[in-house]
């Protein structure tokens, strides 16, 4: 039992891990890992289709990124040569935590992170889905909100304007066709938030 505990600490780490993609962006006040989790999970239940495990896709949803407590958030870059740890590397580092003191969390959770990672199963690709569609979502509001200065000196996204690269990382990696539909429906009302800018 204090194992567990501890390892609950350890994964708490991701209410105040930042999402690296937006800090890089210089989105004021960004997302953490945790509240993208939260984002994950919502989707989830809004959007399973009736024939998946429910139950199995909101726990995936909810552990996704648990390693991040232990790795830190290492964003997706669609920018040639941007990518700061390549994905080998990236998966590694996160099965090396698991492995570690987040391994106290359970079999179960463990597994079912692991399912995820595979993305071997319908409810495996269709959590990555929702991660992707997550990520788009939120790139909406902060353009609504206008929450960083598209005219600003990045050199973080020289390739892309305004927050396209969250959309050009998410869409090559969509697998479902739910996924795909949302997908374009979240990205018409990113284009209309831009042109209201």
């Amino acid at each position: 039992m204090s194992d567990s505990l501890e390892a609950l600490v350890e994964a708490y780490a991701l209410k105040d891990e930042t999402r690296t993609g937006w800090q890089l962006r210089g989105i004021e006040a960004p997302e953490s890992v945790a509240a993208h989790t939260w984002g994950v999970a919502l989707l989830v239940a809004r959007f399973c289709p009736p024939e998946m495990d429910r139950e199995r896709a909101l726990t995936m949803a909810a552990v996704h990124d648990v390693a991040e407590a232990e790795t830190g958030d290492i964003a997706t870059r669609a920018e040639a040569g941007a990518q700061s740890v390549d994905a080998e590397e990236k998966e590694r580092r996160e099965r090396e935590a698991m492995a570690g003191p987040l391994a106290a969390l359970g079999e179960e959770i463990h597994e079912t992170w692991e399912e995820y990672e595979a993305r071997d199963t319908a409810e495996a690709r269709f959590v990555k889905d929702m991660d992707i569609l997550d990520t788009c979502l939120q790139a909406l509001v902060y353009e609504r909100n206008q929450r960083y200065d598209p005219d600003a000196d990045n050199p973080h996204f020289e390739e892309f304007d305004d927050l396209d690269e969250f959309f050009a990382t998410g869409e090559p990696r969509l697998s479902t066709a739910r996924g795909r539909e949302l997908f374009e429906a979240v990205r018409k009302r990113y284009e209309t938030a831009k042109r209201n800018r």
